[in-house]
């Protein structure tokens, strides 16, 4: 198999790479609106395949393509990356003191076939004082990650209380969702 990683997160990079399969990366350029009448782990679930068929003209026979979306849904709503700052406080002032969601779906396509699977983490963090949120926001920038926070960061650290699910899921990559559905395609070890 050729594994391909349509990512530009260096997290889901990592995560891949922990799995000891070699891949390579593509960046993947495409429109990640979605209707507005999907909800919660559909969203990430619609995004992941809309890279997928962007990228899909380029695939060979023997590619198989990994393409992902995370989104954090909190009081049904849900929060993407932050368009800047001042969207970033607005969304730790929205998680704090309260458990959300984070959805992250994964697809894997071949020219013959495609699977999402959608995994779902709980996420509970304390109250988060405006001090926090803005040394968090000012040291560690963000922008590129759902909900505005890092899990794997000082945020993480010092706010997270309780985590249900898998933590890897929160990264943006369910490493564990992700080996199952590439077990296909490699030999056993």
């Amino acid at each position: 198999m050729n594994l391909i990683l349509g990512s530009r997160s260096p997290r889901r990079r990592e995560l891949l790479a922990g799995l000891d399969v070699p891949f390579e990366v593509v960046d993947i350029d495409c429109d990640e609106s979605f209707p507005a009448v999907l909800q919660a782990g559909d969203i990430p679930a619609y995004i992941a395949r809309r890279k997928a068929e962007a990228y899909f003209p380029q695939l060979q026979a023997g590619d198989v393509l990994l393409t992902a979306d995370t989104i954090v849904w909190v009081d049904g709503r849900m929060l993407g990356k932050p368009h800047d700052a001042a969207d970033a406080r607005r969304m730790l002032r929205l998680l704090s003191g309260k458990t959300h969601q984070v959805f992250t779906a994964v697809c894997l396509t071949t020219l013959e076939r495609q699977e999402t699977v959608v995994d779902t983490t709980d996420v509970t963090f304390k109250q988060l004082t405006d001090a926090e949120i803005d040394y968090y926001i000012d040291c560690y920038r963000p922008f590129d990650k759902a909900g505005a926070y890092g899990i794997q960061e000082w945020i993480g650290y010092v706010g997270v209380t309780a985590v249900s699910g898998s933590y890897f899921n929160v990264m943006g990559f369910p490493v564990h969702r992700v080996a199952a559905l590439l077990q296909p395609f490699s030999c056993p070890r």
